[in-house]
């Protein structure tokens, strides 16, 4: 049995490796995480562990080699295969059967999802991809302007003409095109900052929205459980009615409190149900099924209030936004003062003469011509940009001031319902929820003696289950509050990324005049 097993295992893994190495091509061992199934373009999206040799720690799609491995593969599934050095395409690929994918989807799992599925991920990306295009261009030199030159073509004085062609350049000074680079710079880091806001955005809501269930997850837990005593309660009061130690009313009592935990466990079910439908629309994967997810939901973080003040204006991406804000105003200044220093155009002339010089009977011939001037800044110095761009530095200057205060108000009301969350929980948990399974179990064995009604029973486990909801929704809010503190409020997954770019023109663009004749 174990020469079979060992024979086995050598055909299905180590058969291709040794194939590969036989054939010259390296091989290198793939574990990795499976983000997106693509059964259309007949890809996975996978996020990998790093590969010695090979690559490190990226998303990307893949082919594989069979393609029905597509049919019973899901997103957040682990996997092992092979990659081979030559192409991108996974061979024999395995799903493991880890504790993990048994236990349920943890929050790097959907992270992970929504890093390589939110279409705003794109875009970020093909913003920064206009912002790098913008730069080069406004770095371009203006183009030169050839043409037709004429002068006397009808004949002139001698009987003749001049007929040619011109070159004409504009030589650009002042340093304009060195301002315009500088600014295209800074709205690209702009651009870059505006891709991390954004890139927190989906990771906060990701987040958020993971507690959420997970609270929800263990809400339907608490109303399943009181479903159960619920309906236990009502057989025990039938019961007790049968033999005339339950009046009427207490049955009917019962009844009631079955059919409010009923109404309430469909109620924690669609709002679970929801929650799923929201985070699988952050993660850009709609029809992803519902699972399961895996946390400690009592873990809340320890935070502190002077600690995180200080980190959010130190470290928010919304300030660093505001100060290059400031500093590309600045640099418009410097550009727009710039803007009046004259170019120099440069033109040259190349003609045929036909014209007879008097005594001769020859045209002169080839002739040649050069002008040069400069546009004189006399009514038009680009004052008025100028005083824009200085009361633009002010705007942005203030602009920044506020981010910051804002952001200290934020994280100020942020922590207020911080600290009240971490109270209630902290309550519950040490003296409410104890006391109140105390009161349960000191209930239920008073009654099992005849020393209390079951009546007082039913109120003590519905005291416990709804403190332990109250309980569950407190966690929720805990977590709501320190996720946005950490995440400097930045949230909403799916909102517009920030574009910061202007039109793109070039300083020089309007440079390219036509030549002075």
């Amino acid at each position: 049995m174990k020469i079979l097993t060992v024979g086995i295992l050598f055909c299905l893994v180590l058969f291709p490796l040794w194939a590969a190495q036989q054939s010259g091509e390296k091989s290198f061992a793939f574990r990795g995480m499976v983000n997106a199934v693509d059964t259309a373009a007949r890809r996975l999206t996978v996020t990998n562990e790093p590969i010695e040799g090979r690559m490190g720690a990226m998303t990307m799609r893949y082919a594989v080699s069979n393609e029905e491995v597509l049919d019973r593969v899901k997103a957040g599934d682990r996997i092992t295969a092979i990659l081979r050095d030559s192409n991108d395409t996974l061979y024999d690929v395995q799903v493991v059967p880890s504790a993990g994918n048994a236990r349920g989807l943890s929050l790097e799992s959907l992270e992970q999802m929504a890093l390589a599925n939110n279409p705003t991920m794109a875009q970020t990306r093909a913003n920064m991809q206009v912002a790098a295009g913008l730069v080069r261009q406004a770095g371009l030199y203006p183009n030169p302007t050839v043409g037709y030159y004429g002068d006397e073509i009808r004949g002139g004085s001698y009987g003749g003409g001049e007929e040619g062609g011109y070159v004409s350049q504009t030589i650009v000074l002042g340093g304009k095109i060195g301002a315009a680079r500088r600014v295209a710079k800074l709205e690209a880091n702009e651009t870059e900052t505006s891709a991390q806001v954004q890139r927190l955005r989906i990771l906060n809501n990701v987040r958020a929205l993971f507690y959420e269930i997970l609270a929800a997850q263990r809400m339907v837990e608490v109303r399943q459980n009181l479903v159960k005593l619920a309906g236990d309660a009502v057989q025990t009061s039938r019961r007790l009615g049968n033999v005339g130690q339950a009046d009427r009313p207490d049955i009917l009592q019962a009844e009631i409190e079955q059919q409010q935990a009923d109404v309430n466990l469909r109620v924690a079910q669609q709002n679970l149900d929801a929650l799923w439908r929201i985070a699988a629309t952050v993660v850009g994967r709609p029809d992803l099924p519902e699972a399961k997810v895996e946390g400690d939901l009592e873990a809340v973080p320890d935070l502190n209030y002077s600690e995180w003040v200080a980190t959010a204006v130190r470290d928010s991406p919304e300030v660093k936004l505001a100060q290059q804000e400031v500093d590309r105003a600045e640099a418009s200044l410097v550009q727009a003062r710039k803007a009046p220093i004259p170019d120099l155009q440069v033109t040259g002339i190349l003609a045929q003469s036909d014209e007879l010089p008097p005594g001769t009977e020859r045209p002169t011939g080839m002739i040649g011509g050069a002008e040069v001037g400069v546009q004189l800044p006399i009514f038009n110095r680009n004052q008025g940009n100028i005083e824009a761009a200085k009361s633009r530095i002010e705007s942005a200057k203030q602009e920044f001031a506020r981010v910051k205060l804002q952001l200290e108000r934020n994280v100020a009301g942020l922590f207020r319902d911080y600290d009240s969350a971490r109270i209630t929980v902290r309550q519950y948990k040490e003296e409410m929820l104890p006391r109140a399974e105390e009161a349960y179990r000191l209930y239920q064995n008073n009654y099992q003696k005849m020393a209390a009604a079951y009546p007082q029973v039913l109120i003590s486990q519905r005291t416990l289950f709804q403190l332990e909801a109250d309980y569950v929704q407190a966690l929720d809010s805990a977590w709501r509050s320190a996720l946005l503190i950490r995440g400097f409020g930045l949230t909403d997954g799916l909102a517009a990324p920030l574009t910061v770019w202007s039109t793109g023109s070039s300083a020089t663009e309007s440079a390219a005049a036509a030549p002075i004749r």
